[in-house]
């Protein structure tokens, strides 16, 4: 090589002194240190083992059966158990695997691995816009308003106190663990954002009243969207609005405005029904006057055409008998004018008869007629 021969300056690629045996490292005369002894290393090890072992502290075999037994060991406490309410997660040099174990028992290297089992079918809950006994580690028992948390600008441009629960639980345990830092605050900051993007689209009487549902129900897909973006691993079971209303300082002017918007419901309700009432009672009279003058028109109409008729008829008669009929009118006419005028009838024929009686009281035998009828 072409560091052999350069005298006693060379001593190789190392720049050491070139005088030592070809093969030594390093080369004597040079300042490193010489290189360890494995061999020697072994034995020691190995020495220092039989000090610890029982009846004579040199039996090799004994000493495989305790690494042996070591090493049993050591796999035998990789083995862990997944509940049924919990899913596992494995972590290789603290890294996550990207798998999740479900129930029952499995194996993990215990010493370069770790396993996590967080509970997922335990319903976490968190309160908005309040706090109550739990809240507080169950110091007081009073429930305790949060105005920063609860008041929202409803879409009619009022203020509402808006307190409520989200109910959540675990739906995967890695994305749970690895994706967010603090998926309680987490939850609480998007259902806070989610429940005003909501309210600001509802009206102040709507979200007291007939919307309650529909604000839960819109909040809760429009949170577990948000969630589902994050890759939380959260799954959201319920929105439950606890309280809704105006703001503490206006509640009384808020209740009069009820109150009014009461009266004059009542007050519309009480016209409506008078005007149902009434109404179809209107109707029922005018429809009654125009069938009795449908009526009287008919009647009118049909006498009108039964004279005409009848006058036909006559004058038929009268243009083939004019005497006869002529006769028979001023028979009919003088019916019609002496019937109901008291009349005596007297016989000129009789006059100067003996014992006849000159006049027939027509009036009186009828009086006397209708008398006898009546006493039957």
């Amino acid at each position: 090589m072409p560091w052999n021969n350069q005298g006693s300056g060379g001593g190789g690629p190392w720049g050491g002194g070139g005088g030592g045996p070809r093969g030594q490292w390093p080369p004597s005369g040079g300042s490193g240190a010489p290189p360890p002894n494995i061999e020697e290393m072994l034995r020691r090890s190995q020495d220092r083992v039989k000090r610890f072992l029982p009846g004579g502290f040199g039996s090799d075999r004994i000493a495989i059966l305790i690494i042996g037994g070591l090493i049993f060991l050591v796999f035998i406490s990789g083995f862990y158990r997944v509940q049924p309410d919990e899913q596992g997660v494995q972590l290789l040099f603290g890294k996550w695997d990207g798998m999740i174990t479900e129930s029952g028992l499995h194996w993990w290297p215990p010493v370069i691995g770790e396993v996590q089992t967080p509970k997922v079918t335990v319903i976490n809950r968190v309160n908005i816009g309040f706090r109550d006994a739990g809240d507080l580690g169950g110091r007081v028992t009073t429930v305790r308003d949060v105005p920063r948390e609860s008041l929202m600008l409803t879409g009619d441009q009022n203020i509402a106190d808006v307190d409520f629960t989200v109910q959540w639980l675990i739906s995967d345990a890695g994305k749970y663990l690895f994706n967010i830092r603090n998926p309680e605050a987490t939850v609480k900051l998007v259902a806070e954002s989610a429940m005003r993007e909501v309210v600001g689209q509802t009206n102040l009487d709507d979200l007291i009243t007939t919307a309650r549902e529909q604000v839960q129900s819109q909040t809760k897909v429009l949170l577990q969207q948000v969630l589902d973006e994050y890759g939380a691993g959260i799954n959201i079971e319920r929105i439950q609005l606890q309280l809704t209303g105006p703001p503490p300082p206006v509640i009384d002017a808020f209740n009069d405005v009820q109150r009014a918007r009461q009266d004059k419901e009542r007050l519309q309700n009480e016209a409506e029904a008078y005007q149902n009432r009434i109404v179809p009672t209107a109707r029922g009279e005018a429809a009654s006057v125009i069938q009795e003058a449908t009526a009287y028109k008919e009647r009118v109409v049909k006498e009108a055409e039964g004279e005409g008729a009848r006058f036909t008829d006559i004058y038929e008669s009268y243009r083939i008998a004019p005497d006869v009929t002529r006769r028979r009118l001023y028979i009919e006419t003088l019916r019609d004018v002496l019937a109901g005028a008291n009349k005596v009838i007297i016989d000129e024929g009789a006059e100067g008869g003996q014992g006849v009686v000159p006049y027939l009281p027509l009036n009186e035998l009828n009086r006397g007629r209708a008398a006898s009828d009546g006493g039957q």
